[in-house]
């Protein structure tokens, strides 16, 4: 019997990730996702409650999860974002971002990544819009995010000739939790905003593409540019 393939996905949750995290498992994998918290129910996937900061928990996900199987893809979607100018940025926060954002995704990609090259799976590295170029009021967030799509075209690189995909996604202003911080939110006008659907659709797609073919990046924005500020 052919063994159902796997999938791990952070920041399932909520926003990008859960909905990632149902498109797998609509598409036929055994999907373990791993968030903060869980409010909601969803019983389309294994759900892992876990604080990425905590190291020793973090291991211990590691382990059980590869202790339990094989693990053909990983997608990272967990994200943080903390708005202002960046002195105005606490230093605990921009530690957080950098961990969330980069450091998190680099050990994940290393745990995993014997097992998806054995598998000829794939990684997803959620990125943004801003890794593309200056993003005053965001500097910490841009900076690491322009790292994980360097990260994911290095990674690529290295393991093209295994057969792994490496797929990086550049989402502009998405209706999700990570402006909770910031002085505006998203635009009401549907024409102005992506939805966390909109990016699990061209994930989808980039992994329903012929064997031999990757798509290494997409950019993903709404028609119209535009944004709602907070009183």
């Amino acid at each position: 019997m052919e063994q159902r393939k796997c999938a791990v996905v952070t920041g399932a949750s909520s926003g990008i990730g859960r909905e990632i995290a149902r498109m797998l498992s609509l598409e036929g994998y055994d999907v373990v996702g791993i968030g903060r918290d869980f409010t909601e129910s969803d019983t389309s996937f294994r759900r892992i409650p876990l604080d990425l900061l905590d190291e020793k928990a973090l291991g211990n996900v590691i382990r059980e999860i590869k202790a339990s199987g094989t693990v053909t893809g990983l997608v990272n979607a967990a994200g943080v974002a903390y708005y202002g100018l960046h002195e105005d940025v606490p230093e605990a926060h921009i530690r957080e971002i950098a961990r969330v954002n980069l450091e998190i995704p680099m050990i994940l990609a290393s745990a995993f990544l014997p097992m998806i090259r054995e598998n000829k799976g794939f990684i997803v590295n959620i990125s943004s819009v801003t890794a593309a170029g200056p993003s005053p009021h965001a500097a910490a967030y841009g900076a690491t995010k322009a790292a994980l799509s360097h990260f994911s075209d290095t990674l690529f690189a290295e393991e093209r000739k295994h057969g792994v995909r490496v797929i990086n996604v550049e989402p502009d202003l998405t209706e999700t939790k990570l402006y909770r911080s910031a002085d505006f939110t998203t635009s009401a006008d549907e024409d102005a905003r992506l939805v966390p659907g909109d990016v699990a659709a061209v994930v989808r797609d980039a992994l329903s593409s012929r064997s031999g073919v990757c798509i290494r990046s997409i950019r993903l924005s709404p028609q119209k540019n535009k944004i709602e500020r907070l009183k």
